[in-house]
């Protein structure tokens, strides 16, 4: 056996095995690379160098103020009034609920930008009302722990800033966000028309009707906080911000909304707002820096060659190619969570899918990934969506994700749509001149 074969067991057999063990992501990474590192003579200063350059990058302060901005919309309840908003617009028909857990996780998306922070501000908020109306619980928490996914694809959205970073800068995190617009609101409609089509299966109840008087208000106050997604995605398209200047500026608006205009938090308490974000960031950044030498060491070992040529050499179908990389990636967030799947697998899939063979756009192949790695969100056993949704709705996993089933089905197939018809992700950037 050559050294460089021992390594890339080590480094990637070791990394599993780590992971099986239940040691911490980032330490499994850690010292899976340090172990092919020291097996192929490679001097651990360079790894030093390589977890230093991964994090040192302008636009990675885009991820900081998108997180903080999330966080002070959930501190001023601002999913409240975006429930509001979308009970006005669907709640009064048949199943309205269940049309308004999709409704508010599209516009909340495009606020929060997190699957979690959706399921969790949204889901403490219309699970509860779901339950109370006759909805089951496991049906409940599953529609929001699905939708969920939407915030993942509707800018902003900071794991298509890691992506463009994985992706070693010939992807703009402007062109991510124009390309992830419609695939959100597609997986977004999706799930409408599932619940359209399932209404009498589930016995939704009847709808509530708003009353008249309460219009102007709901609609005044869930205008301001979804003027945040305004904000990102018209700066960014018409040039007057980049994707970093856009985060900070929508962070500073949602602090004004949260506690000068709303007034729904306590400025005192804004100590916590940032722990929570700094927790949340050291754990990002922390994989981030680990993942970039790993996939040095991939590169080193020429992985992301040997599986380009295995790919091709089992099929020259661009089609079936997709396929596989689609269900590997399916499998893969079952088990790991997004940040360093990104990281990881990026720079081994970017040279597949972009080769002759196959000759997808990288932007394009991000939103795929994301897609992927969102449906992973919501999957057994890792996926942090569905632990936080069946925590919210005090369901047992195992149940809530049975009862999923046909949600999985209806975001796989989304999730071929996109795959297989670029134009939905592509026109928009395409149109803007970002591509």
């Amino acid at each position: 056996m050559t050294p460089a074969t021992l390594a890339i067991i080590v480094l990637i057999g070791g990394f599993f095995l780590l992971l099986m063990i239940r040691v911490p992501i980032s330490f499994a990474m850690l010292l899976a690379t340090i172990g092919s590192a020291l097996i192929t003579g490679t001097n651990l200063t360079v790894l030093v160098q390589q977890m230093i350059s991964g994090v040192n990058n302008f636009s990675l302060l885009a991820i900081p103020f998108f997180i903080l901005m999330g966080e002070f919309m959930s501190e001023g309840g601002i999913s409240e009034k975006i429930v509001d908003f979308a009970t006005l617009i669907v709640g009064r028909f048949r199943g309205g609920l269940a049309y308004v857990n999709c409704v508010d996780s599209m516009f909340f998306g495009g606020i929060s930008g997190s699957a979690v922070a959706d399921v969790s501000s949204l889901g403490s908020v219309v699970v509860p009302m779901m339950v109370k109306q006759g909805y089951t619980a496991d049906f409940a928490v599953g529609l929001t722990v699905s939708t969920a996914c939407q915030g993942l694809l509707i800018p902003p959205s900071h794991n298509m800033v890691i992506y463009a970073l994985a992706a070693g800068g010939g992807v703009t995190i402007g062109s991510l966000f124009m390309a992830g617009a419609l695939p959100g609101f597609l997986l977004g409609l999706a799930m409408l028309i599932f619940c359209f089509f399932t209404r009498k299966h589930y016995n939704f109840p009847a709808g509530v009707r708003t009353p008249r008087a309460l219009w102007g208000k709901i609609i005044l106050n869930a205008i301001l906080p979804m003027f945040t997604i305004v904000i990102i995605m018209v700066g960014v398209a018409m040039g007057v911000f980049t994707a970093t200047e856009s985060a900070a500026v929508a962070c500073v608006y949602s602090f004004i909304l949260t506690y000068f205009v709303f007034r729904s938090a306590k400025l005192r308490n804004i100590g916590q707002v940032f722990k929570r974000t700094l927790k949340t960031l050291a754990i990002v950044l922390t994989l981030i820096a680990v993942a970039k030498a790993f996939a040095y060491m991939m590169v080193e070992l020429r992985v992301p060659d040997m599986l380009t040529s295995f790919l091709v050499g089992v099929t020259s179908n661009k089609y079936v190619l997709l396929l596989i990389i689609n269900v590997l990636l399916l499998v893969l967030g079952c088990f790991m969570d997004m940040a360093p799947l990104i990281m990881i697998m990026t720079p081994i899939l970017l040279p597949v899918v972009t080769s002759p063979a196959i000759g997808l756009s990288p932007v394009h192949f991000g939103i795929v990934m994301i897609f992927n790695l969102a449906i992973g969100l919501c999957t057994p056993p890792v996926g942090s969506a569905l632990y936080v949704g069946c925590a919210v709705g005090k369901t047992p996993i195992e149940r809530t994700s049975l009862h999923m089933l046909p949600m999985y089905g209806v975001m796989v197939l989304g999730l071929l749509l996109v795959t297989y018809i670029p134009a939905i992700s592509m026109w928009l950037p395409t149109l803007l001149g970002m591509i």
